[in-house]
């Protein structure tokens, strides 16, 4: 029987940061207890760790190198079909609420409506970030010093207005059913930066009380395409302790701050009696390094940044039950297409993933990979990513691999690629990876896009010279530019 969905979305929610997937101290009770009666993903990836490839993967089922959204300035316009297109052209009501990071508003991404949405600034973003050989100068400036919470933020408000317009939806289908299923996208934009939490959530994470971030001191030893990001960006430069401390009161601050925004869609959910006939999922675009390794934000592919919190829930899903295989982004679309009764739209528009339900039916498939990319801002060239059973494998063009055991290594210290004893599971995964993208062309062909965008818009200097604006404004705001 067909359900509706309700497809819960966050901003830079690193995975390790909730309570279900084992965070010490972290407080999020409703993904917690959704998680409870539904399944979880431990091996759970984004399929590019930076806002608008990510989102414009789970838009269309397929991976950035086959479509040609590379970073942030190259967004999804609704050239390709969208699960979106394939609902409304069955007649459901398809709706999104909040955060799209697509192009333009007017643009044919395929909803019945788009509710508050926040696309890319002027359908272009921020320039700067596809500059690339010779990279961007590093910032003189970091605006999330300025920004730096405690306290209500644009995005806190956002978030709370996003909140009320999916209950406002929920609210109005069970006053009038639909006869045919509907699916609602609402994408919350927390816990992404600016760091400013609403003051009662600072106060949950006491600065006094914070870890350390691994890596994190001048002189530790990083991987040379880690450390160009690092320099290119160089948010680091301009975090003292006492900053960093602040920033991740925060950063926890808001990962609560947006828990309780999914609870009151939940309930809101339950007190409309619509649970029993919806699929629910709940994710993020990618993660947030909070440090590690000296980066502030995303854009790599070691866990902090790439992992991400992935739950399904629902009719017919198992309860408290913790799936072991490998997903990413790719697995939305095909997810949303089965629950409402499309299932043969999957094979027919040849998506890359599988039903999370399906999936979550089925016992651990150890042989499932889960594959990244990325093109994005910071990076002079691609790094693409395989995780496979306790393995993870990382290719840098130009640069030298990594592959790291998970089961013995979860923090990623030790590099194996070049240990004799590792060269069999190295050169599978390496194979694997190949079997699906020649990564060289794909960095050759993301670069020369790249090219003619900012050729487009009046070339590198009059782009450097503008500066960056650091995080796409509201919908109602006007970006900040610094340099």
């Amino acid at each position: 029987m067909a359900k509706n969905v309700l497809f819960i979305m966050s901003d830079q929610h690193q995975q390790r940061a909730a309570g279900c997937y084992g965070h010490e101290f972290v407080k999020t009770p409703n993904i917690d207890a959704l998680a409870a009666c539904g399944t979880r993903f431990s091996t759970a990836y984004s399929s590019s760790p930076v806002c608008v490839p990510a989102r414009a993967v789970i838009a269309t089922g397929k991976y950035v190198f086959e479509t040609g959204y590379w970073d942030n300035c190259l967004a999804y316009e609704g050239r390709i079909r969208s699960w979106h297109h394939m609902l409304t052209e069955n007649g459901m009501d398809v709706t999104s609420i909040g955060k799209l990071h697509f192009t333009r508003e007017e643009d044919p991404f395929g909803f019945k409506r788009q509710i508050n949405p926040m696309h890319i600034h002027d359908g272009v973003g921020d320039l700067r970030g596809s500059v690339k050989r010779p990279m961007a100068p590093p910032y003189r400036k970091w605006r999330g010093i300025e920004r730096l919470g405690p306290g209500e933020s644009t995005y806190t408000r956002y978030d709370s207005d996003i909140t009320d317009a999916a209950c406002d939806f929920l609210r109005k289908k069970a006053a009038n059913p639909d006869d045919k299923p509907w699916a609602l996208f609402a994408s919350l934009v927390c816990p992404h930066p600016p760091y400013s939490a609403p003051q009662e959530y600072f106060d949950m994470y006491p600065e006094a009380e914070m870890p350390k971030p691994k890596l994190i001191d001048p002189d530790a030893l990083l991987h040379p395409w880690i450390a160009k990001l690092g320099r290119c960006r160089n948010f680091n430069d301009f975090v003292d302790e006492e900053i960093r401390r602040c920033i991740m009161s925060n950063y926890f601050g808001c990962v609560s701050y947006l828990d309780f925004n999914i609870g009151r869609i939940l309930q809101c959910l339950d007190e409309c009696g619509l649970r029993d006939n919806t699929i629910i999922v709940y994710t993020s675009d990618h993660g947030e390094n909070l440090g590690t390794r000296q980066i502030w934000g995303k854009m790599n592919m070691y866990e902090e940044a790439s992992a991400i919190p992935m739950i399904v829930a629902g009719p017919d899903v198992p309860e408290a039950k913790v799936s072991n295989t490998a997903v990413t982004l790719a697995d939305i679309a095909p997810t949303v297409l089965e629950a409402v009764g499309l299932p043969y739209m999957i094979e027919e528009e040849k998506l890359r993933g599988r039903s999370l339900v399906e999936l979550a039916k089925e016992f651990d498939d150890m042989e499932r990979p889960a594959f990244s990319e990325y093109y994005g801002p910071g990076a002079d060239r691609a790094a693409f990513m395989i995780r496979k059973e306790n393995f993870k494998f990382i290719y840098y063009v130009g640069y030298k691999s990594e592959l790291f055991d998970l089961d013995k290594d979860p923090e990623e210290l030790t590099n194996l690629f070049n240990d004799t004893g590792y060269k069999s599971p190295a050169g599978h995964l390496e194979e694997i990876l190949r079997g699906i993208v020649d990564p060289d062309d794909a960095d050759e062909r993301a670069y020369i896009a790249q090219c003619a965008l900012i050729k487009k818009h009046g070339g590198r200097d009059r782009i450097i010279d503008r500066g960056a604006f650091q995080g796409s404004p509201v919908p109602g705001e006007k970006p900040i530019f610094v340099s």
